[in-house]
């Protein structure tokens, strides 16, 4: 289990990283406008929206129930602006370079978005997109 952990773990930290040198993330989508999800295996009530850090990776998942959905990029502002932010308001979590048996860390859209920033803060010639919210309130912070 250890190493289905560390595995796990570094998934997510290469999802950061390519996610944030290719300035995108790579989701499922079917042709209604739907994206790939399924219910969190660690929190009731939660559903978990998968991303992958590359097109072939997203690609590799286009099979079973997800057969008719197709890789489709999401930019680094538009994660950062508006997919994080409104997933935290929803409860929903998300699934970073999950493997081809779906296993991989659920996690909450503030923390994915604080490692964004994160690494955006060691590397500035990068630079974080101007003109996005990056403050995401967690529901303890909501009055």
């Amino acid at each position: 289990m250890l190493q289905d952990v560390a595995t796990c773990q570094a998934n997510y930290d290469r999802f950061i990283e390519q996610v944030t040198r290719s300035r995108e993330a790579w989701g499922l989508r079917n042709p209604e406008g739907g994206w790939a999800q399924c219910p969190s295996s660690e929190f009731e009530d939660a559903d978990v929206i998968v991303f992958w850090s590359e097109k072939a990776y997203a690609g590799r998942h286009a099979v079973n129930e997800w057969n008719e959905y197709f890789p489709t990029p999401i930019s680094l502002m538009e994660l950062m602006g508006t997919w994080l932010q409104g997933m935290q308001q929803d409860g929903s979590l998300v699934g970073p370079n999950w493997d081809a048996n779906l296993c991989g860390l659920e996690v909450e859209p503030a923390q994915l978005a604080q490692r964004l920033l994160d690494v955006e803060s060691h590397h500035p010639a990068r630079g974080m997109p101007k003109g996005i919210d990056t403050t995401i309130e967690k529901e303890d912070d909501l009055p």
